[in-house]
């Protein structure tokens, strides 16, 4: 999904029309016979580039058939938990009811923050509120880090002695973990978004910490090393693994 164009400093990032390339999706968390869906992808639509907005083209459909690859039908889902309620993010919970026995995990201050009339209005009748720090699943918290919007959540799981934090929409690029205050133009406050990746981006440099950049196109677990031998952000090689 290209997004905003970030000038041609960083053209790594960037695909030939000169937008952001990133990705959309989910991260499947297991415990036992268990399963937590984080976030729920665009949803089965693609659209093209539109000039009136900083948006490319922009497709989805894939995430059915990638939990049908790992093993996991829609309706094994128990519960999908939302970082927030933007359309790319919310995408197949709005189609018809695909996860249908799973509760839908919103922030209070996200759920309390939304628009009512809108496609959210489809997730109401099975959505449930979590605090800031409750536990949601087995090993796995919220955090609300509001910036991005205004009840944004991310996601701390911890398990077999590691710890990974699924940061949402914190960061869009890799370029935000060495230039955190570069603001997404769809952040609802710039600043502040920005001051919480600088203690976000400070958090992923401590040892044992990975992470999980939903955006971040075929990078999206890394590590943040800050030793001056290139970016910061470091795509995990097969061999690094996750529990």
């Amino acid at each position: 999904m290209p997004g905003a164009p970030v000038g041609g400093a960083h053209p790594e990032y960037l695909d030939a029309s000169g937008h952001l390339v990133a990705s959309v999706g989910a991260l499947l968390v297991e415990h036992g016979d268990h399963a937590l869906l984080i976030d729920a992808g665009f949803g089965p639509h693609t659209f093209p580039a539109d000039p009136a907005t900083p948006n490319g083209a922009m497709r989805g459909g894939g995430l059915p058939a990638a939990l049908a690859a790992l093993g996991r039908a829609p309706d094994q889902i128990e519960a999908v938990a939302f970082s927030h309620l933007h359309p790319d993010h919310t995408g197949w919970a709005v189609q018809g009811r695909l996860f249908a026995r799973a509760e839908y995990l919103v922030a209070e201050p996200e759920w309390a923050a939304r628009e009512p009339g809108g496609s959210q209005d489809a997730l109401a009748p099975h959505v449930g509120t979590v605090a800031d720090g409750e536990e949601i699943f087995p090993g796995v918290r919220a955090r609300v880090a509001a910036g991005h919007t205004a009840g944004h959540t991310e996601f701390v799981i911890t398990g077999g002695g590691q710890r990974l934090v699924a940061f949402g929409d914190s960061l869009h690029s890799p370029v935000q973990v060495d230039r955190p205050e570069w603001s997404c133009v769809y952040d609802h406050d710039p600043a502040g978004s920005a001051e919480h990746r600088r203690r976000l981006v400070a958090e992923l440099a401590e040892p044992g910490t990975l992470a999980f950049g939903i955006h971040f196109a075929d990078a999206v677990f890394g590590r943040v090393v800050r030793d001056g031998a290139g970016p910061a952000w470091r795509p995990l090689e097969s061999a690094d693994g996750l529990a």
